[in-house]
Parts: structure tokens; C-alpha cells; sequence
């Protein structure tokens, strides 16, 4: 029961879910499923889904802990500019979500079962770590994302960990190809971060949460938006030494979204923010997907 003593109803666990945060778990396996196919020429389906399936998984029960432990340690309060939080909103109590982050994390747990039969130990450090830095981002005694390092672990779980640890899946090995095509979902999706703790900044401090933009200023946040999308373009540029094809340079024309999209997040603050979060998150997957696309012609 919510606060209010009624069951919590389907768009309230919608809301805790946040779909608009998925594209950042899909993104990556696209490209790691590109990076297997490109290699090898094919690619089994089944561990293929299961990659994608554990990858939104783990986003969800991140959410879930997101929503719970930030609750907790007081940094959600009424005043929030952030779409809802069920939690301190009563649409969901404690226990309810914390319950439903438990089963999401066994559900994926379940497919890393079934990745592990497969692919052998490898697959148990990988989830492992994932749930332990879904957890540890705003859980337990020292909250990595409250001292600054939000961006950077984004940047590992949602580049390098998820792209190689797809391409690993579906082909057994794990390539430095594979590591530089990981560069891009990684940097893109610690900008949708950037985006949400740029509309937080002030709260952010208030509530002793010291993200980098917090203790940073706007500024700092704006150019490491810009910059993370300027690595993302000289990260295609490199593949491009390793594996010539003009078909790598496709992610390139995407240059004009993301100018507009950096356009519009200048100028804009607070609430104005919360839409250009969701398009960054669209950006990532725009960019991955024509990358991901981009490495099919290149099949040996």
C-alpha cells in the first residue's frame, strides 16, 4: 500500500520505472550486437536479447534504488525540478519500492544465470558489478554519485562494460575495436546525467549531493556536455583508422541534432531542462543505432 492505503497504481510504477531512461541501456547492446556481427559474421539471437533484456533490467532496478535511497538521505524534497519521485511523492512507500527494486535485480540475475551457462565466470563479475554500482550510486554509506563520480561511472557501465561485455557474450572475446565503438554510448549517456544534474545543480548542494556540476557552476557542466559529444565524433574518427570503411563515418551526420539539442540546453534552465533530457537520451540512441548500423556493411 502507498500512503494514501490504496495498491499503487500502474502509471505510478511507470513513473518509478522512467521509461524515457531506457534508450540508455538499449543503446550499448546495439552497438556491442554490431560489433559481434561485424566480427564474426553472425550473431545467436537468444543471448542477444538476454544481453538486452539484463542491460534495461539493471536500469530499472537502478531507477528503483535511485528513487528509494535518494528518498532516504533526503535529497528528494517537495521543491524537486525533476519529474516525480514516487517515493517522496507517497505514490509508492518505502517498502513497496524497495521490494520491487529486490525483484528486479533478481529478475536480472535470473538472465545472468542463463548468460553465465553460456559465456562461463566472466558474466558473474559483470553482473555483479553492475548491481553494485546500480546500488552504490546513491545507496549506502558512501553514495559515489553524491561525491562527483556520477559521470564517470555512467561513462564504464554504459560504454566499455555493456558494449564488450555484449560483444564477449555473442562471440566469446572481447576486442580493443570493440572497447574504442564503446566510446560513444558511454560518453553520451553520462550526457544525460550532465543534463539532469545541470537542472539539479542548486538542490543538489543544498542536499550535500556534490555532483561535479554542483560544485562546478553551469558552465563547467555546458562545456562537459559539448566536450563529452566532441569525443564521441573523434571516437568514429579512430574507428576509422582501424577498420577503413566509409560506412564508419555514417554517426557523423548526426552533427546537426546534437549542435541543435546543445543550442537549446544553453539556453535553457530548471524545469526548461527536463524535455532536453529525455531528447539526450534520444540523441545516445539515435547515434548508436546509426553506428551500430554503420558496422554492418563492414562484416569481414
Amino acid at each position: 500500500m502507498d500512503k494514501s492505503g490504496t495498491r499503487p497504481s500502474l502509471h505510478s510504477w511507470l513513473l518509478a520505472i522512467r521509461p524515457k531512461t531506457l534508450p540508455a541501456s538499449v543503446a550499448p547492446v546495439l552497438v556491442g550486437l554490431a560489433v559481434a556481427y561485424s566480427g564474426a559474421g553472425n550473431v545467436a539471437w537468444i543471448p542477444a536479447l538476454a544481453c538486452l533484456a539484463g542491460a534495461m533490467l539493471l536500469q530499472i532496478g537502478s531507477n528503483l534504488a535511485n528513487d528509494y535511497f535518494d528518498f532516504k538521505k533526503g535529497a528528494d524534497t517537495p521543491d524537486r525540478l525533476g519529474p516525480t519521485r514516487v517515493t517522496q511523492a507517497g505514490l509508492i512507500s518505502e517498502r513497496q519500492i524497495l521490494i520491487g527494486m529486490v525483484i528486479t535485480f533478481l529478475l536480472a540475475t535470473i538472465v545472468g544465470i542463463y548468460l553465465l551457462m553460456r559465456c562461463g565466470m566472466p558474466i558473474v563479475y559483470i553482473g555483479l558489478a553492475s548491481i553494485a554500482a546500480a546500488i552504490l550510486y546513491t545507496g549506502g554509506p558512501l553514495p559515489y554519485g553524491y561525491k562527483g563520480l556520477g559521470e564517470i561511472f555512467v561513462f564504464l557501465f554504459f560504454g566499455p562494460v555493456a558494449v564488450v561485455g555484449t560483444e564477449f557474450v555473442l562471440t566469446g572475446k572481447a576486442t580493443f575495436f570493440g572497447g574504442l565503438a564503446s566510446v560513444p554510448s558511454g560518453l553520451l549517456c553520462a550526457n544525460v546525467l550532465v543534463v539532469n544534474n545541470l537542472r539539479d545543480r542548486e538542490q543538489d548542494l543544498r542536499s550535500n549531493k556534490r555532483t561535479l556540476i554542483a560544485l562546478y557552476g553551469r558552465r563547467f557542466g555546458l562545456n562537459l556536455y559539448l566536450i563529452n559529444c566532441i569525443l564521441s565524433l573523434f571516437a568514429i574518427i579512430a574507428l576509422l583508422s582501424v577498420k577503413p570503411s566509409i560506412w564508419i563515418a555514417l554517426p557523423i551526420a548526426s552533427t546537426p541534432l546534437f549542435i541543435r539539442l546543445y543550442q537549446q540546453i544553453s539556453r535553457s534552465d530548471g524545469r526548461a531542462l527536463n524535455p532536453l533530457l529525455g531528447e539526450t537520451a534520444r540523441f545516445q540512441l539515435i547515434f548508436c543505432a546509426i553506428q551500430a548500423a554503420s558496422l554492418i556493411p563492414t562484416v569481414r
